[in-house]
């Protein structure tokens, strides 16, 4: 029987389902391995043939594992609470928790159709009551501890009050907001309980706070920076202004140093690792008071070149800053209000990004130099931005680009505080250059201008040495329907968790999905939804990275009711040992997951500090477009006649998307084009050989219309998304995944054709015929190999373990195509051989694999389990030789012959040699030259 692919892949999907083959189950005779994938959101649309590159990978990779005898655990999931299904609900009122599962329906159903070795029996879904009823306790863990420096890791909030009961608090090292009251074990004894919360929320790694945000009325909701672009929303393009909220956050700069440490301990690429350095952005440096003239408060600013400080020409203070409205005088109000007003209109991404464009506003306010006494003015920039250190910056034009080109815009004066012949002696510490004209510290190195300026500043309390951050405790809530609710009730405005036992706590019904008239969240809208019918719950729900950044664990042990995860369980898995995703998530989900990891470490209920031993990114594949080209009338206007991509210099023309579905090795399908829209229903056509549509046979015989083609991202608005259950349908699962590898490396971005698929489907009918005779019987033999059959297969071997091992996927695809020819031109029938080769095969095409395993005679069941080829070296060992024989130096020949045989005896099988003899035409050499293992030249 020929290569029945359809049959074949739809038999064993559904006996890997009713065997629960991949099912992964604590086993401490086996070592483990933990592949996991980046979970996806389940839109709408479904999966398009980009989305399973890295899920190809991984199994391939799992596969391989449990060949080579490892307990592997490869689950998937859904991400499933999003913004967009909340969109889909307040347009149709249909509940997203419906869209969801449809979507997930669609997903799984594409996914069970490429063969995936998922262990479904632990599938996720973040949306699942009996899911984020775990992410609700571990925000109420988060909320329970606080940071101690001392011992470098989170404690349970006990042990803070306990300190506060017996010790200052100026003596507790903690991570902890700057406003925390310098009390005394009485002052707290005093405190009522009310108050006594209200101090603690200082302390919590996760608590309430006045924050900038990024607020979108039309969308009604809080969203993170990666979510806008120039001022609009991504989702809609819908307007975005900064403004004030009361807001969770999550103290995750209390973890910045071990964040930073961790990327040491870990394979991952350099690149992305770099990122999290970036936006972790550790720097050492001081902290710095200037006293403002005619106010009793301070500006404190954070500079890691604090001997700069005789340069400062201006101070810069956030828009949002909590003294811009006392600093402004009457004279600057107008021209201050008219700036915040339109600085509220850019996001904080914008303003960062934004070097070239200078704006500021004066507050008509002066700041004192607490070194050189002078006045400096303060103004406002939005460069500045109120959640990244103080919110203000000393402003030195003569160090800073950005401060030289806002000096120089406003006309500020730029105060030089080095000789020109000095070198920035802490960019090059080895040079031994000296400050002139810089007050207390002329004369003096670079290091001990530093030592002499922070000393000065702590004797005067004007500042101090501090190690900084860039990184922000991360906003934790968004004010929409369609997330986890966070379990926590008010009393008298602060916050309280609910019983653990009373989690989860569900979302409420509510009659639409938009904001209330009011202005409060979606869940403002819940009747009757009241925390004992008495207190009000919070409102706002926690954002899309809560349910992501602790998945993993739930995979181990999803359906436990009574813990997130068995201890046992956590032991025996331990950490995620490969893990595939997109890079777009380093400074988001990867970092959040890090974080959260290294809190439950903390606590005790994890025994790894870091989740993922080894990241890998896979690349996009991008989209071949295709076009078709519209002829212009006279004035430019489109006409409805089209030419071929070859003729298309002879007219004024448009080109203009067409689906590649109806495009085949850029051939455009004609009556296809013309259902794709109505108004192309009486198109005309120029052909490529400059016939028309009205003369020819209507794209048949010779007359084509050759489309243009062009590599974009794929997108339904180009028109260039493949359906992967098309390809499946047409050529089957195993070719598209051998296809998807075969593109390129994997790590790469590469340009989707589906012209190459069909190279990759010959090769598995090439393959499967190994097997069969002529007439498709199956025909495999018991006798012994030849040494060629054992050197293809031990190439082959030898091959995909080495390209496995470095996740090198697509030169495996070529190296079977090689090693099929090589059996193929022997004549290679042997099951010895053909047995072992099904073995190498099957984590990439593992449908055709099981067939033939099964046919090849082996016990019912499956080879997932089998054992992975060993490579012998023996079988590459060369001993015999192909040696060109020439005769005066003109190469005649090629004799075979063993390489242990010494050149006199080489000479004599030479000359022996009857086709030889005929090129010697009776002569008898004048010297015979044997070149071991190179050559045999006669000399005649």
């Amino acid at each position: 029987m020929d290569y029945q692919f359809k049959q074949i892949e739809k038999e064993w999907q559904k006996f890997w389902a009713q065997h629960q083959t991949f099912k992964a189950e604590v086993d401490t005779n086996k070592p483990k391995y933990y592949v996991l994938d980046m979970f996806p959101y389940p839109s709408g649309a479904g999966l398009h043939v980009g989305h399973p590159l890295g899920y190809i990978a991984s199994d391939i990779f799992a596969r391989y594992k449990r060949l080579k005898g490892f307990n592997v655990l490869h689950p998937m999931g859904y991400d499933s609470f999003g913004l967009p299904a909340e969109q889909y609900a307040i347009q149709t009122g249909q509940h997203p928790a419906k869209t969801t599962e449809t979507n997930i329906n669609r997903y799984r159903e594409q996914l069970d159709n490429l063969g995936f070795s998922f262990d479904w029996s632990k599938e996720v879904r973040t949306s699942s009551p009996d899911y984020y009823k775990w992410t609700q306790w571990i925000f109420m863990q988060l909320f329970n501890a606080w940071y101690n420096k001392e011992t470098d890791r989170a404690e349970h909030i006990s042990t803070l009050i306990a300190k506060l009961e017996t010790i200052p608090a100026t003596e507790i090292k903690a991570v902890c907001d700057d406003d925390v009251l310098p009390l005394l074990p009485s002052d707290w004894s005093a405190m009522s309980e009310e108050e006594k919360q209200s101090e603690l929320l200082k302390y919590r790694l996760t608590y309430l706070k006045e924050s900038t945000v990024n607020w979108c009325a039309a969308l009604g909701t809080v969203l993170a920076n990666d979510e806008v672009k120039d001022g609009f929303s991504e989702r809609g393009g819908h307007p975005v202004e900064q403004k004030k909220m009361m807001q969770w956050s999550m103290r995750i700069s209390a973890y910045a140093d071990r964040l930073l440490k961790g990327l040491n301990d870990i394979d991952w690429p350099e690149p992305l690792k770099e990122m999290q350095r970036n936006w972790i952005g550790k720097s050492e440096g001081a902290m710095v008071s200037f006293e403002l003239e005619g106010h009793s408060q301070q500006v404190s600013v954070f500079t890691t070149r604090v001997d700069t400080l005789y340069g400062v020409s201006f101070l810069a203070i956030a828009p949002e800053h909590e003294l811009v409205a006392s600093l402004t005088t009457p004279a600057q109000k107008a021209e201050i209000d008219a700036y915040i007003l339109a600085t509220k209109k850019k996001s904080e991404l914008d303003r960062m990004a934004d070097v070239k464009t200078v704006s500021g506003a004066f507050t008509g306010s002066y700041a004192i130099n607490p070194l050189s006494g002078e006045k400096v003015p303060v103004w406002i920039a939005d460069y500045v931005l109120a959640g990244y250190g103080t919110g203000a910056v000393m402003a030195v034009p003569s160090g800073d680009q950005r401060d030289y080109l806002f000096a120089k815009h406003f006309n500020l004066p730029i105060v030089q505080i080095l000789d020109a012949q000095i070198c920035d002696t802490e960019a090059d510490p080895t040079k031994e250059g000296r400050y002139v004209n810089s007050g207390i510290i002329n004369g003096l190195t670079y290091k001990e201008a530093v030592a002499k300026i922070v000393a000065a500043l702590e004797e005067k309390g004007m500042g101090y040495a501090k190690v900084n951050y860039r990184m922000r405790d991360a906003i934790f809530g968004r004010q929409r329907y369609w997330g986890e609710p966070v379990p926590v009730y008010f009393k008298n405005g602060l916050p309280y968790l609910i019983q653990e036992e009373e989690l989860p706590l569900l979302l409420p019904e509510i009659d639409k999905y938009l904001p209330t008239e009011s202005g409060e969240p979606p869940l403002g809208r819940a009747k009757d939804w009241k925390y004992q019918d008495e207190y009000e719950y919070e409102l706002s729900t926690m954002p899309g990275w809560a349910g992501s950044s602790w998945y993993w664990y739930r995979y181990m042990d999803a359906n436990n009711d009574a813990a997130f995860a068995d201890k046992d369980k956590i032991a025996y898995w331990r950490d995620v040992d490969l893990y595939i995703g997109g890079n777009e998530h380093a400074t988001g989900h990867l970092l959040y997951s890090r974080f959260w990891n290294k809190f439950l470490k903390d606590m005790g209920y994890v025994v790894e500090e870091e989740p993922f031993k080894k990241l890998i990114n896979q690349g996009m594949i991008q989209g071949r477009s295709n076009f078709v080209y519209r002829v212009n009338d006279i004035d430019g206007k489109g006409t409805n006649e089209f030419v071929s991509y070859g003729q298309k210099s002879n007219y004024s023309v448009t080109p203009l998307h067409v689906d590649v579905n109806i495009v085949n090795n850029d051939t455009l399908d004609i009556e296809a084009f013309r259902n794709f829209r109505p108004e192309y229903k009486d198109a005309v056509f120029i052909y490529e050989d400059g016939s028309n549509s009205l003369s020819a046979e209507d794209g048949r015989g010779e007359a084509k219309y050759i489309c243009g083609h062009e590599v974009e991202k794929m997108s339904k608005s180009k028109f260039n998304v493949v359906n992967p259950d098309d390809l499946v349908e047409r050529y089957g699962a195993d070719t598209l995944r051998m296809y998807e590898m075969f593109l390129g490396p994997l790590e790469q971005s590469k340009p989707w054709n589906t012209n190459g698929i069909e190279g990759v489907f010959k090769f598995l009918r090439k393959f499967w015929k190994l097997f069969h005779d002529e007439n498709f019987n199956f025909q495999v033999s018991d006798a012994a190999p030849t040494k060629a059959e054992l050197k293809a297969l031990h190439k082959i071997i030898k091959k995909v373990e080495e390209d496995i091992e470095r996740f090198s996927f697509n030169t495996s695809v070529s190296s079977f195509m090689i090693a099929v020819n090589e059996l193929t031109d022997l004549k290679c029938n042997k099951k010895a051989v053909l047995q072992e080769l099904v073995i190498l095969l099957s984590p990439y095409a593992p449908h055709i694999t099981e067939e033939l395993w099964k046919l090849l005679g082996n016990r019912p069941g499956t080879l997932s389990f089998a054992q992975f080829p060993t490579f012998n070296p023996v079988y590459l060992v060369e001993d015999e030789f192909a040696y060109p024989v020439s005769v005066n130096g003109k190469t005649k020949t090629n004799l075979l012959l063993p390489l242990t045989m010494e050149p006199s005896e080489v000479e004599k099988v030479v000359l022996a040699d009857e086709q030889i003899q005929k090129y010697l035409d009776g002569k008898t050499p004048k010297k015979v030259i044997v070149v071991k293992g190179r050559i045999i030249n006669l000399v005649v």
